[in-house]
């Protein structure tokens, strides 16, 4: 019998890690308004992706999810610059390993830190799996309200993308 998937499950990887990072700049962004064109961090990591991984990034788009590249076992690999918001890295890798899980697909997650010369590996368990629903009630509560969550302030506010919305 097939699972038919929530309609939660069509929520992108870069939500579930706006999630994590910001409520405020996930609601705004889910509201269209993308800032990341602007910013010389998201420049970054494009950059990164395609010197540190040029033979392995094949990015694979599942709609929703992109998955940066998968090795054998399968093992889906996520990207990323620095270890600085970690929890959402992993917030988003679950996400990704749960969504791949109701499609009847079981893998591990490993994020990528080529800079650090570091990989953080990621398994989605049953406590896991429980987190990532909450998660996901929590984004649909935060998306359905008709004002953005008040702006917190944060260490990593001022390189922000979105810093002109919430502070100036």
């Amino acid at each position: 019998m097939e699972r038919i998937p929530s309609p939660e499950l069509t929520y992108t990887g870069t939500q579930v890690n706006y999630y994590f990072v910001c409520k405020r700049k996930l609601w705004l962004f889910s509201r269209n308004f993308e800032m990341e064109q602007t910013s010389d961090l998201v420049s970054l990591g494009s950059l990164l992706h395609e010197v540190a991984y040029s033979r392995k990034t094949k990015e694979i788009d599942l709609g929703p999810i992109k998955i940066d590249f998968l090795s054998r076992g399968p093992e889906v690999h996520d990207i990323k610059r620095s270890k600085r918001i970690e929890a959402a890295h992993i917030g988003q890798m679950l996400y990704y390993l749960y969504w791949l899980k109701r499609r009847g697909i079981v893998a591990r997650g490993v994020i990528d830190y080529p800079l650090l010369r570091r990989r953080q590996e990621v398994k989605l368990t049953a406590e896991r799996e429980r987190e990532v629903e909450r998660t996901l009630e929590e984004i649909k509560r935060v998306l359905s309200s008709p004002e953005p969550p008040p702006a917190e302030k944060k260490s990593y506010c001022r390189k922000c993308s979105y810093y002109e919305l919430c502070w100036c």
